[in-house]
């Protein structure tokens, strides 16, 4: 069940980082409570884990897939839980849980080995005219 790509994973990595920053702004919830910071710092640490990961879009390369996988899904749930844990779900609760869920699914539903690697451990690369063949 694992379809994504982790190159196509990184391009969500990065554009749900910047998503988790600006969405209590373009929301209407950037008051300076939990509701507003929660988001925000999850978006700044899938941003950093993203450039800290070994798959085409990191910059540093330290952290390995699987382990990337695990945060992902460990920050989603934060976020979608954190309504309640933190005590703002009578204000607002939406875009936590439904973001915290999409971060969930990209987790579990990413390859955990870039193809370059794959290609690389197997011993010939792959092109995309071989994948359609």
């Amino acid at each position: 069940m694992r379809f994504i790509s982790t190159r196509t994973h990184g391009v969500i990595d990065y554009l749900m980082g910047a998503l988790l920053i600006v969405a209590p702004y373009i929301l209407g919830f950037a008051d300076g409570t939990a509701a507003q910071w929660i988001p925000q710092i999850v978006g700044a640490v899938l941003i950093g884990a993203a450039l800290m990961t070994d798959y085409e879009l990191g910059a540093v390369r330290m952290i390995p897939m699987p382990v990337h996988l695990f945060l992902d899904v460990a920050a989603g749930a934060l976020l979608a839980v954190s309504p309640w844990l933190f005590g703002f779900a009578d204000r607002v609760f939406w875009p936590h849980l439904i973001l915290g869920l999409l971060e969930i699914g990209a987790g579990l539903m990413t390859r955990t080995t870039p193809e370059t690697a794959a290609a690389t451990a197997t011993g010939h690369a792959t092109t995309v005219a071989d994948r359609h063949h």
